[in-house]
């Protein structure tokens, strides 16, 4: 696995709150070691050099409306606060999570970064958000004081949000925003929701108004505002579920792990829960240390991983710590499998679930204990 992220800056993740542990704590420094040095059941490489080309890409199609980068649940798995940091040094001008959670650990990291929490907040989170210095979405009448506000319109997305602003906007209202529904799959719709927008906000334009996501930025110029909210695109994933390279975008996930051993199944022997697959002749297997407990899913039976160089079949059922793939020879124990990586895409795995990259890259488990996460910046 080292051999991707040769010539490449490297570190091993630390989740904030963890740390190497020094020696003289009693028993623990021994842990630490093995977290750091283990070889893990499977490896995640987070290349932040392609995310901050993915930022400078987006930015250029917004055509001098800003970036605000989205980085809610852990930055759609890639990791909150590198994500942000990375998004922010490329020229981000924002950064949005839907949690109060979210957004005091960016706070922490970014002390004079603007911040956007995007889900309406309990009265007692305002107060914290307010000491923070965050900025808060509002979907009602009722606006708070003391806090910057952004008013959210509900155009069509039937989710959250005022279908009508009824009086003018206070004055610590600053953004007016809404969601698109369709922007991926349906324009004429997610152009009449653009239009919606518009005509309810054009009285109030000295306020900042966004609207548009990563498929409105690829698609549709006149929803671009004065800011758009970019998530998945960011992240070098298709927000069609198409190739990425198709819209100039670079996946900044790899997902690596090994064959922990490889047997040969004789005529009517099975291998998983169920015998889904049962060999009808002599067949090599490889067994991979990744299961649905590390987001590899169960509904990804049929998908294919790569190795030496070969895409090669899951087979059977995806137990919680190991998938089995169907080999066309004998191979070495400790092989490299490469899960995502080498145009092996995370949309591949998202059509054989019939489910979206946004779902299969946030339940990849990046947990120390399971996975080791390296950051490169290449």
């Amino acid at each position: 696995m080292e051999s991707a992220t040769a010539g490449r800056k490297r570190r091993v993740f630390l989740r904030p709150g963890e740390r190497n542990v020094p020696p003289d704590e009693s028993g623990a420094s021994a842990a630490a070691s093995f977290y750091d040095e283990a070889m893990h059941r499977s490896q995640l490489t987070i290349d932040l050099g392609a995310l901050r080309r993915n930022v400078k890409h987006l930015i250029t199609a917004l055509d001098g409306s800003d970036l605000w980068a989205v980085v809610k649940a852990d930055a759609y798995g890639h990791g909150a606060v590198d994500a942000a940091g990375t998004a922010l040094s490329a020229g981000a001008r924002t950064l949005c999570v839907v949690t109060l959670a979210e957004a005091l650990e960016l706070r922490a990291e970014y002390p004079t970064a603007r911040i956007l929490v995007m889900s309406p907040l309990l009265p007692a989170e305002i107060a914290r958000a307010r000491e923070a210095g965050l900025e808060i979405t509002v979907v009602d009448a009722d606006i708070p004081e003391g806090v910057r506000v952004h008013l959210k319109l509900d155009t069509g997305m039937g989710r959250f949000g005022l279908s009508e602003i009824l009086s003018p906007p206070g004055r610590n209202v600053v953004g007016l925003m809404s969601h698109l529904a369709t922007a991926d799959c349906d324009l004429e719709f997610a152009r009449a929701q653009v239009e919606r927008f518009r005509e309810i906000t054009e009285p109030y334009a000295e306020l900042t108004r966004h609207i548009a996501n990563s498929a409105a930025v690829l698609r549709l110029s006149e929803s671009h505002f004065d800011a758009a909210r970019c998530g998945i695109a960011l992240y070098g994933l298709s927000p069609f579920g198409a190739d990425p390279d198709d819209d100039g975008l670079e996946p900044v996930l790899r997902w690596e792990s090994r064959l922990a051993q490889v047997k040969q199944l004789q005529p009517g022997e099975s291998t998983g829960y169920g015998r889904r697959f049962v060999a009808t002749e002599p067949t090599w297997i490889g067994l991979v240390p990744v299961g649905y407990a590390d987001g590899f899913r169960r509904d990804m039976t049929g998908s294919e991983v790569l190795i030496a160089g070969e895409r090669r079949s899951v087979i059977g059922t995806v137990s919680m710590d190991s998938i089995a793939v169907l080999l066309e020879r004998e191979l070495l124990v400790d092989t490299p499998v490469v899960i995502v990586g080498d145009g092996l895409l995370v949309e591949d795995h998202a059509r054989v679930s019939d489910t979206i990259n946004y779902e299969i890259t946030c339940g990849i488990c990046s947990d120390r204990r399971r996975a080791r996460r390296v950051i490169v910046d290449a």
